[in-house]
């Protein structure tokens, strides 16, 4: 008769994403092989993940502290925001060392079909941002920059360009600011956390106005 705890863990493995019940036994008994303090600094790693990770409050990336590292660096071009759909969107983009402005997460994409509208992502506070920026450097306060350029790195897909135009339209009215989208390197229907260095990095260089 097969242990209850072992069912128990591998139900809960086979919970993530693209883990399914044979990789989800393998991962339990490979954890059951390791030493007890190994296991006890795996799990710590966990609960200190979800208790503690934070949200920037201006890009809402993952972060450790209320504003993410990206946000922090002052060597960043804060002219130019790059609108990504996730934060794994953020890693791929940053992996290929071509892009030294800031980001906005939206944290999802428009989809009646799903049932994501305008005001269930971080669309308001992308505008804004940009809006609030902006006014602020007309009156002249110090250490804020104009953003000059928003270039869209969202899906190439139905949903991505939906989102794309939405956020064009309410931007459409500020003065002097370019939108721009990512050239169309990466193939129609294609995730960006999918897609290779090269052809990722070439799209951010080579992207072309909106």
């Amino acid at each position: 008769m097969q242990s209850t705890l072992l069912d128990n863990a591998v139900s809960q493995f086979s919970r993530l994403p693209g883990i399914g019940h044979k990789t989800a036994l393998r991962l339990v008994l490979h954890l059951l092989r390791q030493d007890a303090e190994d296991v006890r600094a795996f799990i710590e790693a966990l609960s200190t993940l979800k208790s503690e990770v934070k949200y920037c409050k201006m890009c809402h990336n993952i972060s450790d502290t209320e504003i993410c590292p990206v946000c922090a660096d002052k060597s960043r071009d804060a002219s130019m925001i790059c609108v990504v759909e996730n934060v794994q969107d953020v890693i791929a983009i940053e992996r290929t060392q071509q892009y030294r402005g800031l980001y906005h997460v939206l944290g999802g994409v428009i989809s009646p079909m799903d049932g994501v509208g305008p005001a269930d992502i971080e669309i308001d506070s992308l505008v804004q941002r940009v809006v609030c920026n902006n006014n602020d450097v007309v009156l002249g306060k110090e250490n804020v920059t104009a953003i000059k350029e928003i270039i869209f790195a969202l899906p190439s897909t139905m949903e991505g360009d939906t989102t794309n135009f939405y956020i064009s339209r309410r931007l459409e009215t500020m003065p002097d600011l370019k939108l721009s989208v990512i050239a169309r390197g990466i193939s129609v229907g294609d995730e960006l956390q999918y897609a290779d260095e090269v052809t990722l990095g070439r799209s951010i260089l080579n992207r072309v106005p909106l």
